[in-house]
């Protein structure tokens, strides 16, 4: 099929799924062939160590919808799925996880969005079934920081159930674990962006690969996500504010300090030197460590868009014949 014929193209990044991937891609195609239109499907094996990568390089040896993208190691869920961006060929681009906690036969409803007009059709798991601690709470943090920071008005960010124009995503890129930010990222270019229910089920084989390591790595992208939405045109504002609440504190504490000094003739140094010591280093260690992390995020966005230099490494594209 040429480039211009697909009208579809469903992008699934694939890591130990061999329990459900031939469900997945047999789910997949009813639903796409009962849409009518000319589709594929991209399944992006992201260093997989059972057997998913066999099977669905299979899959696509007998069906040419199906192209399998076979990366060097496991890169993690951004670099997966911008691979799938960038071998996709459809002028409508989905993206979901492959372990079939997102239904196939909800594509349909995405597809109706889009050709509502919108550019951005984002998935929301109105009800979810995890974990009460280890995610629901710390999601619902991330999604409303995520919301305040970028003016973007959904409730579910972190969903990979997303569809596309195109269009929208040509000029993408992507880096840390932005993937769940990409509807904020957009929405700088004036993406217009909608939310659609989606159902949230228990995965039918597997584990989760989510820990409580990702709850750091997403409030840390949410800090990036800040400086690029806010100030990476003008990154000494951001600074400046930096600079402000320093000499803020430094004052009342100097004030304070004074105050005992002279009103209670109490010695400054030895009463409150090491604390106030302490606290000074610990909090200047800290802006200076969250400065030096944004301007790395900065330089290697300049690094990669510069080179041209991708975020992950194809081995080799699977497809019929």
């Amino acid at each position: 099929m040429q480039k211009d014929t697909i009208q579809c193209s469903v992008v699934v990044p694939l890591f130990n799924e061999q329990a459900v991937v031939e469900q997945l891609y047999q789910r997949l195609t009813n639903v796409m062939q009962a849409t009518g239109l000319t589709y594929e499907l991209v399944f992006v094996d992201d260093g997989s160590s059972d057997s998913t990568l066999e099977k669905a390089k299979a899959i696509a040896a007998k069906d040419e919808h199906v192209v399998t993208v076979e990366l060097r190691r496991n890169f993690g869920q951004t670099p997966a799925l911008a691979a799938g961006f960038d071998t996709s060929r459809g002028q409508i681009v989905i993206s979901m996880d492959g372990d079939l906690q997102h239904l196939p036969e909800e594509i349909p409803n995405f597809l109706q969005k889009i050709n509502e007009g919108y550019d951005v059709v984002s998935g929301w798991r109105e009800k979810r079934i995890d974990n009460l601690v280890m995610r629901k709470i710390p999601s619902r943090i991330a999604n409303m920081i995520a919301c305040k920071i970028s003016g973007v008005k959904i409730h579910d960010f972190g969903t990979t159930f997303k569809a596309y124009r195109r269009e929208i995503i040509e000029g993408l890129h992507l880096w840390g674990e932005m993937h769940r930010f990409i509807p904020a990222l957009l929405s700088a270019g004036g993406a217009k962006i909608i939310e659609i229910p989606i159902t949230n089920v228990e995965r039918p084989a597997g584990k989760s690969n989510y820990g409580i390591g990702r709850t750091f790595r997403v409030a840390f992208d949410l800090i990036t996500l800040r400086f690029l939405l806010g100030y990476a045109t003008r990154p000494l504002h951001f600074f400046g504010k930096a600079v402000f609440w320093c000499m803020s504190a430094a004052i009342l504490i100097a004030a304070y300090i004074l105050f005992d000094k002279f009103y209670y003739n109490v010695p400054m140094f030895g009463e409150h030197g090491p604390l106030c010591a302490a606290a000074a280093i610990l909090f200047i260690v800290g802006i200076v460590l969250t400065s030096t992390g944004l301007i790395g995020e900065m330089l290697s966005r300049v690094y990669f868009e510069a080179t041209s230099r991708k975020i992950y490494t194809i081995r080799r594209i699977h497809t019929k014949g």
